[in-house]
């Protein structure tokens, strides 16, 4: 990568950006998967401080696909900037939202955790699917 020049003549080094992306499958077992490739990629960029967090928001993504999506799915990661982002795509035409479960229910409570934890996250629609994504400061 080339230097970006800086005023006066001196040079600035662009950050680095570093991404990573994986086509899982939509099954039970895909979930520990995810969770595995998270924790060894936040350990290869020496983020392994954001992995509590990045992996519960994985596990929570990853687990509506699962139950929800259909498919395979694909997920990606990329730090720059001193932030890690997060995506997960896949073909299935529901889209998430955070819902409000009862204190007794078992499920549902998923989104409400990523709202918890991500600095931010959203969903998007893409090519035939959607995008949930999200954005944790390292």
């Amino acid at each position: 990568m080339a230097p970006h020049l800086a005023p006066h003549g001196g040079s600035l080094t662009a950050p680095q950006a570093r991404a990573v992306e994986y086509l899982l499958p939509s099954a039970p077992a895909g979930v520990a998967e995810a969770r595995s490739l998270v924790r060894a990629e936040l350990s290869r960029w020496e983020l392994a401080h954001l992995s509590d967090d990045c992996l519960l928001i994985v596990s929570e993504l990853v687990t509506n696909v699962v139950r929800h999506g259909g498919s395979a799915y694909t997920l990606r990661l990329e730090e720059r900037g001193g932030r890690l982002y997060g995506e997960v795509f896949d073909p299935g035409e529901g889209v998430p939202f955070q819902r409000s479960p009862g204190v007794d229910a078992l499920s549902g409570r998923g989104l409400q955790i990523v709202a918890a934890i991500a600095d931010e996250w959203g969903v998007t629609p893409a090519d035939n699917g959607k995008l949930v994504w999200f954005a944790i400061t390292a």
